[in-house]
């Protein structure tokens, strides 16, 4: 697919899982990229891959998102130039813990709210009013079916995705007047990434949640996030709601095996 009126993609926690994959069929695409994330090793991997592969210039952008001082930084060190941004991917994101609000630990309360809500809002009020003055460009907000519909444990993770879910109606509010496009993809399950990993602290017996179903693959995410970038100027596709045939709401998953 040609890319029709945009050149640069700006992705946040494009180190690995949907952020990754993501990056990926932008660059396989012809665009250029700004990827960010947290871990240095991960992301220059990630860029040396794709430049060398698709010939596409790449800045990779290493902070944590959390840290508004951080994001600042690394957003006033781009030259102007890359500074006209036409595809902001607000990718980053994370669940940490898997407990009853009453056990709740909230240093992992924490966490989820500065990356999943402050994190997002940092990044888009840098690159939003370029866009503005520009009268060009598109939010892509990763949200969760977790921001559609609770489930047991889940509690302020999914109080996070919904505020991602009310921040998103709200940008398109306040941006549509200037032209601009706010999307916002809303994926269940998804394997091959670091999701499950992180939620349990790195413990890889609980992380196996997809033993016996199968659920979305971080391209599968990528080829929508991409679908929803490329429509013609006057589309703007606000909301998509994605999860594997297995799984039907937050709370059902059809868990009879892979096959």
């Amino acid at each position: 697919m040609s890319v029709p009126f945009s050149k640069i993609a700006f992705i946040t926690g494009a180190s690995s899982g949907i952020g990754k994959a993501t990056a990926h069929i932008f660059a396989k695409n012809g665009y250029n990229l700004i990827i960010t994330g947290r871990r240095k090793e991960k992301l220059e991997e990630v860029k040396t891959k794709l430049v060398k592969k698709y010939g596409v210039d790449i800045i990779a952008l290493c902070f944590d998102i959390r840290d508004h001082a951080a994001v600042k930084k690394a957003y006033k060190s781009l030259k102007a130039d890359w500074k006209k941004i036409d595809i902001l991917v607000n990718n980053a994101g994370l669940a940490k813990g898997f407990s009853p609000i009453h056990e709740g630990n909230t240093d992992d309360w924490e966490t989820m709210i500065d990356t999943n809500i402050k994190g997002l809002l940092y990044i888009t009020r840098l690159v939003s009013p370029d866009m503005v003055t520009r009268k060009k460009g598109h939010i892509i907000n990763i949200c969760s079916t977790a921001g559609h519909e609770v489930y047991p444990n889940g509690n302020v993770y999914s109080a996070t995705k919904y505020a991602v879910d009310a921040l998103t109606k709200s940008m398109r509010l306040d941006l549509y007047k200037h032209g601009l496009r706010v999307s916002q993809i809303s994926p269940g399950h998804v394997e091959e990434t670091e999701f499950a990993l992180v939620r349990f602290d790195g413990d890889e017996k609980r992380a196996k949640i997809y033993e016996d179903f199968v659920p979305l693959k971080s391209k599968d995410v990528a080829e929508t996030i991409f679908f929803v970038a490329t429509r013609p100027k006057h589309v703007n596709i606000q909301d998509v709601l994605i999860m594997s045939t297995q799984q039907a709401g937050s709370n059902f998953i059809d868990r009879s095996g892979r096959e």
